[in-house]
């Protein structure tokens, strides 16, 4: 049985057209969830100008594979494109024509390449091929000359990533035949291997190649800037920057004070609250050993929901932390797959009790302070974000 495609959110905002915020839902009741997944639309839009003023005069395009970075790609798509981004990257197929349903008129690229045998499900959906072999551009050619189709496609340059893309070699090899033959490349494009470490010698290595090979491709645009290298100045924003986990409130700028707003924030349950006696162990394994009378607040999300195991403690290391009543309290033993718990012992008997909510992305406690605590990157705890959460979406 075909999956079913995700519904859009529902609109619970109120129907006066003056007001400023809309709100829409999905997933299940927020009584009845584990979690509430908070996503701020209006700050990705704002993010998305704020790295769109930093690359001027190039263009800012998004990139919403990972289904949105687990935001969603429909909501971030309609308010990107209410925002005015015209030009979207994605990672397959399917998230292709999840994006073109809501989106009609923007160019859609699609990174993973064109798998053997799909030229005919790009036309279908007009979405565009990142060639990244001289097997694929083999492929799309005999497609496009059978089906005199002209979509186009992007061309991607491998100049250090070593993953996909053609090599610089092929690609100068290449340029005169693109050029007098029309293959329909509308983008030249390559991938920056550390832009996150801007004195990392191999971003003046790339962007140089990069530029070289433009040269041999004169009149096509093109892109090497993905978030980080959006801030590495104008040598790398060539024609077209991608943004993708920055958009998302992610520090683009390691060690330096985020310049992008904050977009989610997740928030728990509590399930129970229970004294735990000195000695007593929390959670499998028993790996976390209480050295005092202990109360702990357990919540109903887990590594099910995307809050990683990895975030979990013991008595060899502490784990990740969660904000009860505003302050911030310790994980306590192992993330299981729904619940984990929360050592609430310095807190008021009345600071935690069954039903209330507490925060465990949000505030003080940023996606990149909970990935660091769980020894992982922004990116793997925003793409698992869970979809048992009740979701709300700000700024629809």
């Amino acid at each position: 049985m075909a999956e079913a495609e995700p519904a859009l959110p529902q609109d619970v905002g109120a129907p006066d057209e003056a007001r400023s915020e809309r709100i829409v839902t999905s997933g299940p009741p927020a009584a009845q969830a584990g979690g509430i997944l908070t996503v701020d639309l209006t700050a990705i839009a704002a993010n998305w100008r704020a790295l769109g003023r930093r690359a001027m005069p190039a263009e800012c395009a998004a990139v919403i594979k990972a289904d949105g970075y687990g935001c969603g790609i429909e909501p971030v798509a309609s308010a990107l494109g209410k925002a005015g981004c015209k030009t979207f990257f994605v990672a397959d197929l399917g998230e292709a024509r999840r994006l073109r349903a809501v989106a009609p008129e923007p160019a859609i690229y699609v990174l993973n390449g064109l798998l053997a045998n799909t030229a005919a499900a790009y036309a279908d959906i007009r979405a565009r091929p990142v060639i990244g072999s001289m097997l694929e551009l083999a492929e799309w050619d005999a497609f496009c000359a059978t089906h005199q189709w002209h979509g186009g496609a992007a061309l991607h340059v491998d100049t250090g990533m070593n993953r996909l893309g053609i090599s610089a070699t092929d690609a100068a090899a290449l340029a005169p035949r693109i050029r007098a033959e029309n293959h329909g490349i509308t983008l030249l494009m390559s991938h920056l291997v550390s832009a996150e470490q801007p004195d990392h010698a191999l971003n003046a290595r790339q962007i140089e190649a990069f530029r070289q090979v433009r040269i041999l491709y004169r009149g096509i645009p093109a892109s090497l800037a993905n978030s980080s290298g959006i801030f590495l100045g104008s040598t790398a924003h060539c024609d077209v920057v991608r943004p993708g986990v920055a958009l998302y409130g992610v520090n683009p700028t390691p060690g330096q004070s985020n310049p992008m707003q904050p977009v989610i924030e997740l928030q728990a349950h509590i399930v129970q609250v229970r004294n735990v006696p000195r000695g007593e162990t929390v959670g499998y394994n028993a790996a976390w050993t209480a050295k005092r009378a202990t109360r702990v607040a357990v919540v109903g999300v887990g590594y099910a929901d995307g809050y990683l195991r990895a975030a979990s403690a013991s008595d060899l290391r502490p784990g990740g932390n969660a904000l009860v009543a505003g302050r911030r309290c310790p994980i306590a033993g192992r993330v299981s797959m729904d619940l984990m718990a929360i050592d609430v012992t310095e807190l008021p008997d009345s600071a935690a009790r069954r039903g209330d909510l507490v925060t465990l992305i949000g505030g003080e406690l940023t996606v990149d302070t909970v990935a660091a605590a769980a020894g992982t990157i922004s990116y793997e705890v925003l793409t698992g974000l869970g979809r048992r959460y009740h979701r709300v979406y700000r700024g629809a």
